[in-house]
């Protein structure tokens, strides 16, 4: 009953003596504070949507045009179009008020018409991708065309700051593919995965559905495309990620990993409350819209629609499809430590609490050792580990009312999750399974001490190293990956003292954390909290994970070979698994479409005919050095051209995905692609993007770069291969796969990359060798002895 009481801020009781009123000031005032800041936020959202509405034009410049309407009226000049005459007629009479007035909204018809033409035209202008197809090498030209289109975005984009969201409403809309174009970049993707009879099938099939059924369904697509902001993003938001079964963890959910080569404090309660403020201060500074959306080569910007939803974020589990919930504001993060759930509050007298102020929360958190957790709470989060429909059913009824719905909500609704960790994150070069332990650990954790529904849970290792478990339907990883940028490089900065502690003296006691309580003792409860956790405890045992420190060299050698470093990683990539598997596999890569609005990922398909060409001849002993080095350029080209494609929104996968989803609707088979949707992608890869703030300043911060992270495999006998090209001789691999697959091993594969970059180097050596020694000797200069 203390616990009921705590939670009421007041209450009353009519008695023969009266009204008798009881109230909880500290609670009410808590009340009033966090309405306060409510509408704070309010009226800031109201001002910076008017900033982005008029965006690239100046707001204040609104001023300037009135009164600049206002002299031409009084000097005798004519506003154009007569403006301020036809105002007079209309308005109830010509005092000067009412010609000040006339002035004014003249004015504003003014400003408003040229806020529009500088959006749109600027619209028109990002509507142009030929730059993404201009070279980039040294002594490459760039055209006229491309230089006089950079010079009027330039002109528009940048003569007024932006806000994060300030170019949304200048991003051109995802475009639609033609059906033929599609299908011819198909049937070349899959021509060396399938042997002439197969590959003449596809064809036939292929041949079929775009004569036949594929114009009702692209008719159904380009309405889609003009009325919707982006005719992709809704339904594979609902189709891939919210529709799934499946369980998050390993399956979905991915991990970032800290910056290894920087450990600044070892003190967990440290570490954990620097990275909380930092959080929050990011927190701050998207909601107040005061970070800078990211410009690809400081003039194109990307969609910032994907920062909406970082924090206060959650993924609400369904029993056909689960929802993202945002909530507007949070006052509080929720800590899990040893299975007990604590409420953090982050806001105390108008303020956000500073590093000294948490860590002494959460010290007091580490210190609550006697305590344990109730019944069935240890093992609690593993529900959202496992079955998604199981896991809502038993929400709907058990976490439907009470405590159990009130401490939910309490992790739901927080800005986000903190885990204290009792294990170390340990990272010796020596001692390579401590680093795939450490990647363990944040992509799994023990099954259940990491809330897999929410935006993002942040854990701290025993020994003050950090990383994270992120929720992957609300965002893509290059969100998170900007986020962990800014927040390595915050921590550059002196947080601590010389004990490791952070700096700085409290100006008051911060409240004490809440112990958030539950009713788990219904064995219905207990029977489904044990279910997933033994599933849970089945899904991470069958994890193989390696992480590859690839010290060797790095993208100092492939620039010198003038080469794409992920078009070489990825050639490395189809080498190794060509050797791994003794065959070539469908192969998927992430690359965004951001450049639109509400764009996300399209699929590269790095496994081309020319990349093909290539592996064969590295394992042919009669093809020449000159031979190899001019298939691996032609096959890279290959590459660079597929993923400047998909960037540009002419992938392949996308397309077909949503033709898929209207044929569904319309309850109309399709063999072809039935065919395509279900083909495996054993080879799944992602680069991890860095260096998307301008603080990231690797030369004056060399340990700032972080490991990158990774993910599960995406099929039971394949591969999750996530990369960073950390610097100029260093990259890591994130290599996943599973036990239970006869077939691959993390292990085996990681040598294979190894060896695979090995020979590209030996490769190039022998080539250089072979120009020293005769320098008319080219890649062009013998024909190729390849068969």
């Amino acid at each position: 009953m203390a616990e009921a009481h705590s939670a009421v801020a007041f209450s009353f009781s009519i008695t023969h003596e009266g009204w008798d009123i009881n109230y909880d000031r500290e609670v009410l005032d808590l009340v009033w504070q966090s309405g306060v800041r409510s509408w704070k936020k309010r009226l800031a959202r109201f001002r910076t949507g008017v900033r982005n509405g008029v965006y690239p034009a100046h707001l204040q410049s609104l001023w300037l045009v009135i009164a600049i309407a206002v002299g031409l009226h009084f000097t005798q000049r004519h506003v154009p179009f007569d403006l301020v005459n036809k105002w007079l007629s209309v308005l109830p009479g010509d005092s000067l008020q009412w010609q000040l007035t006339a002035c004014s909204l003249a004015g504003l018809i003014v400003w408003l018409s040229i806020c529009y033409t500088m959006r749109y035209s600027l619209k028109l202008l990002l509507m142009y991708k030929g730059w993404m197809y201009e070279k980039r090498a040294p002594g490459s030209r760039v055209s006229l065309q491309t230089r006089l289109w950079g010079l009027f975005v330039k002109v528009l984009a940048t003569w007024n700051k932006p806000g994060l969201y300030s170019f949304q409403g200048s991003l051109p809309r995802l475009p639609l593919p033609s059906v033929q174009d599609t299908m011819q970049r198909y049937l070349r993707s899959v021509r060396p995965l399938l042997d002439d009879s197969n590959y003449n099938r596809m064809e036939r099939l292929a041949k079929e559905f775009e004569q036949g059924i594929s114009t009702k369904l692209q008719r159904y697509l380009f309405l889609k495309s003009w009325w919707s902001t982006n005719y992709v993003s809704d339904w594979w938001e609902e189709y891939v990620y919210l529709r799934g079964r499946g369980a998050l963890m390993v399956n979905s959910n991915f991990y970032g990993i800290d910056a290894i080569f920087m450990h600044p404090t070892k003190v967990q309660s440290a570490r954990a409350a620097s990275v909380v403020n930092l959080l929050l201060q990011f927190r701050r500074t998207v909601e107040r819209q005061e970070l800078e959306p990211i410009l690809v080569q400081g003039l194109v910007p990307l969609c910032s629609w994907q920062y909406e939803r970082i924090f206060n974020t959650v993924r609400a589990p369904g029993v056909e499809t689960d929802k993202i919930i945002h909530y507007q504001d949070s006052n509080h993060i929720v800590v899990l430590y040893r299975g007990c759930y604590y409420k953090v509050i982050i806001y105390h007298n108008g303020r956000l609490l500073r590093p000294c102020e948490l860590q002494i929360q959460i010290e007091h958190i580490l210190q609550q050792s006697e305590e344990k957790p109730q019944p069935g709470e240890e093992l609690l989060a593993s529900l959202t580990a496992g079955d998604r429909t199981k896991w809502a059913q038993i929400r709907q009824t058990v976490f439907a009312k009470g405590v159990n719905r009130t401490s939910l909500h309490t992790v739901e609704s927080a800005a986000f999750v903190l885990s204290l960790d009792e294990k170390p994150f340990e990272f010796d070069l020596a001692h390579p399974e401590k680093l795939d332990q450490f990647g363990r650990y944040l992509l799994h954790g023990n099954g259940h001490d990491r809330w897999f529904d929410k935006s993002f849970t942040v854990c701290v290792g025993s020994n003050g190293r950090i990383g994270f478990n992120a929720e992957h339907t609300w965002a893509d990883a290059a969100v998170m990956s900007h986020i962990w940028e800014m927040l390595i490089m915050g921590e550059t900065e002196q947080r601590y003292d010389e004990n490791g502690n952070t700096v700085g003296i409290p100006e008051f006691e911060p409240p004490t954390p809440k112990r958030l309580t539950w009713d788990l003792n219904d064995k219905v409860a207990l029977v489904a909290i044990d279910e997933a956790h033994i599933a849970a405890q089945k899904l991470l045992n069958d994890v193989d994970l390696r992480i590859l420190v690839h010290d060797a060299y790095g993208k100092g050698l492939m620039k010198t070979c003038r080469l794409s470093p992920d078009a070489f990683i990825q050639m490395a990539l189809q080498l190794a698994y060509y050797r791994d598997a003794g065959k070539f596999s469908l192969t998927y890569e992430a690359s965004m479409t951001r450049l639109f609005r509400e764009g996300r990922t399209e699929t590269v398909r790095p496994c081309t005919i020319e990349s093909a060409a290539w592996v064969k001849a590295m394992l042919d002993s009669n093809v020449s050095t000159v031979d190899r080095v001019r298939l691996l350029n032609e096959a890279c080209e290959r590459h660079q051209l597929g993923y400047q494609d998909a960037m540009c929104g002419k992938g392949i996968d996308r397309h077909l995905f949503c033709l898929y989803v209207v044929s569904k609707y319309l309850e109309i088979d399709s063999p072809f692609l039935q065919e395509v949707l279900s083909e495996p992608w054993r080879l799944s890869t992602s680069q991890t993007p860095h260096g998307q703030t301008a603080k990231m300043d690797l030369k004056k911060h060399p340990n700032c770069i972080s490991a990158g992270g990774g993910f599960g495999p995406v099929a039971d006998d394949g591969y999750g291969v996530s990369y960073i090209v950390a610097g100029e001789d260093l990259i890591f691999f994130h290599i996943s796969s599973k036990r239970s697959c006869g077939t691959t091993s993390s292990e085996r594969f990681a040598q294979e990359i190894c060896r695979a970059l090995a020979d590209m180097k030996h490769l190039f050596e022998e080539y250089r060798s072979l120009q020293k020694k005769n320098p008319s000797n080219g890649t062009n200069s013998d024909k190729p002895q390849a068969k």
